[in-house]
């Protein structure tokens, strides 16, 4: 079968992008190139060897570079690796004509020589735009919003703001929402694009705007603006200094990026991983990121050994406990894993408030009691049938497995919401690390149950 049978239609299309640009056909190139869409360009880009990427500079200008750049989505640190081999003020030209959000993304990946290097390059205006964004810590609302937005005065008539929307409208991120200022561009209303659209042409922007807006201040931190844009279905959310000035927007793709960077990050923890890992990650890479979490579970395991090793006499006399340790634990550990999850993801998400926390620590704890329960039973009726003369060893177990796995969720729950309380993530309580919570806490009641039972078992 030929190769290209093989390929999608994409994927010819790229061989075919890549033949045109070794050959120097610049005409040819440019015209299919530019039927593609920005993000297929930066993945046509991404697959370029060193050399070919240089021939492509050679093709297109910064600006055009700037459009796809845009869209490039790359691991953080393969961007210096990329800017080494692209010509200083070639990329600084390309950096300024990105929308700045965007290009303050990418500099913030780059050593700071480098980024210096960069804005001294650049146009005035953009490198003074960027400066700006790059004060601001990354994850903020000031750290993800654009200054590139449209802003009209409740004085204008529609015909007027109409009239400028046209004029800024081409440097402007997006233009859905139309933020309305006062003389000292302080925030005072917003009309969508739709109102004034049908709006008549001698009405003031004063007379039609909403003066109710929802916004977020420089400091606030991004994931909190990623939950009011979900709550309200916002394309764009103003962004406030201290004074009310409005100073920038975060707009929908910057919010999608912010939520799969959080969600990343919290699977990370709960995982028991400290950071994101990648498949490009090498095994020492990959080892140094999961070894802290791993020592601090070694030390926490040697809790469990130490009592193990205190309640060896009760083994001894009773062999037949040791082997139901796993199943109490184990139990004990997904449960509690199960309501960690639920209660990550419901403050993550906001679906957790100040007065329904108590109500989903007692739903945790009810599920525990019941599901427990329903467990023990299982394990008292195996126990039972399995070893017959072992009806006590049985109701020692269930029970201890209903204790262990109504004591597990409550822990999963209450350790995220009391250390959200504190302003600490959450997502931290990993998983690992509740369970073998869960582990010393089981072991403990399972075998203070056995010891106070001792003289029936060895009777």
């Amino acid at each position: 079968m030929p190769e290209n049978e093989e390929m999608t239609e994409i994927e010819i299309e790229y061989e075919r992008l890549l033949t045109l640009l070794q050959d120097g056909n610049i005409d040819t190139f440019r015209d299919e190139f530019f039927e593609l869409h920005s993000y297929e360009q930066s993945e046509f880009y991404l697959e370029l060897e060193e050399a070919d990427k240089a021939k492509l500079y050679g093709m297109l200008s910064p600006e055009e570079v700037s459009d796809f750049f845009d869209t490039i989505e790359m691991d953080e640190d393969e961007y210096d690796a990329l800017f080494y081999e692209m010509d200083a003020r070639y990329a600084a030209s390309m950096l300024g004509s990105m929308q700045y959000d965007n290009a303050v993304d990418i500099l913030n990946e780059l050593p700071k020589s480098k980024v210096t290097s960069f804005l001294a390059l650049m146009d005035k205006e953009d490198a003074r735009q960027i400066r700006d964004l790059l004060n601001y810590d990354e994850d903020t609302a000031g750290g993800i919003m654009t200054t590139e937005f449209v802003s009209v005065t409740s004085s204008m008539s529609v015909r007027e703001a109409m009239r400028h929307l046209k004029v800024v409208a081409p440097d402007s991120e997006t233009i859905y929402y139309v933020f309305v200022v006062d003389d000292d561009r302080r925030l005072a209303g917003i009309v969508s694009l739709r109102e004034l659209i049908i709006a008549d042409d001698d009405e003031y922007i004063g007379d039609i705007m909403n003066e109710r807006v929802v916004s977020v201040l420089v400091s606030d931190d991004q994931e909190d603006a990623a939950q009011i844009m979900r709550d309200y279905d916002f394309l764009a959310l103003p962004v406030l200094d201290y004074q009310d000035h409005l100073v920038g927007i975060i707009t929908a793709d910057d919010i999608m990026d912010v939520i799969d960077e959080e969600a990343s990050e919290d699977y990370s923890r709960l995982a028991g991983m400290s950071e994101t890992e990648r498949t490009t990650d090498s095994s020492v890479e990959t080892a140094k990121k999961r070894l802290p979490w791993l020592v601090g579970l070694t030390f926490m395991g040697m809790i469990t050994a130490t009592m193990l090793t205190a309640f060896e006499d009760t083994l001894a006399q009773v062999a037949i406990l040791g082997a139901f340790i796993p199943v109490i634990g184990g139990m004990a550990g997904n449960t509690g894993t199960q309501s960690l999850a639920v209660a990550v993801r419901g403050i993550s998400t906001g679906e957790i408030k100040e007065e329904s926390k108590l109500k989903l620590a007692l739903r945790e704890m009810g599920s525990g009691v019941m599901t427990g329960f329903v467990c023990g039973v299982i394990l008292f009726l195996i126990i039972t049938l399995l070893f017959r003369e072992q009806i006590l060893i049985g109701a020692i177990v269930s029970f201890s497995l209903l204790i262990a796995m109504t004591i597990a969720t409550l822990m999963g729950t209450l350790v995220p919401l009391i250390m959200d309380k504190f302003g600490i993530d959450p997502a931290i309580a990993s998983g690992p690390f509740i369970t073998t919570g869960n582990d010393i806490i089981s072991l403990l009641i399972y075998f203070s149950l056995a010891n106070a039972f001792m003289s029936s078992l060895v009777g």
